[in-house]
């Protein structure tokens, strides 16, 4: 249950502000709502599912410490991307492939590179039930690309993002730091 919640609270806090979503308020600007939402689970689920088992692949090779210092750096590197707001996603204009596919291929390149895969993964190496870890990101983020979708590309972009993203990267960074310095008996 720890990797559930652990996974949500991250994909949904990591998406604020963050290129999938934005691409999410873009599609639906162009294809039924509905479509990009059936899109983004799919999408989401797939990548998600990619980096629990990457994770499970990975955990055999680390001690406990190591895999709460994998979960630090993680934490930090969404914490540390999220003070920079990266240029805008690739609108997709030149896609022919159809709604469903067209969202569900652009969301999934956008969210399999996403620094969520890595807390997944992280999640996972740590002894976190990647189903669990998965399904948790999964529902983390679908709930922050279905804001995008229901608000569109200009009512996102109305958002105030950078307070928001700054206040993200703070919890992220503390929260790595706080699991660092316990991997290394520090506190």
């Amino acid at each position: 249950m720890d990797a559930l919640m652990a996974a949500l609270v991250a994909a949904a806090l990591a998406g604020i502000g963050d290129r999938p979503a934005h691409l999410s308020a873009i599609l639906a600007d162009r294809f039924r709502p509905g479509v990009v939402i059936l899109a983004a689970l799919v999408a989401l689920a797939a990548a998600t599912a990619l980096a629990a088992i990457a994770g499970t692949l990975l955990a055999p090779m680390l001690t406990p410490e190591a895999a709460r210092l994998l979960l630090a750096l993680a934490l930090a590197l969404q914490g540390g991307g999220a003070l920079w707001s990266g240029k805008p996603p690739e609108r997709l204009d030149g896609w022919r492939l159809g709604g469903f596919a067209t969202a569900t291929l652009g969301l999934f390149i956008l969210a399999f590179g996403d620094g969520v895969q890595f807390v997944v993964a992280a999640l996972t190496a740590g002894g976190g039930s990647p189903i669990l870890a998965a399904a948790g990101a999964t529902i983390g983020a679908t709930v922050t690309m279905t804001a995008g979708v229901l608000l569109g590309e200009r009512g996102w972009l109305r958002l105030p993002l950078k307070p928001v993203r700054w206040t993200i990267a703070g919890l992220f960074l503390v929260v790595a730091a706080i699991l660092a310095l316990q991997a290394l008996h520090l506190v």
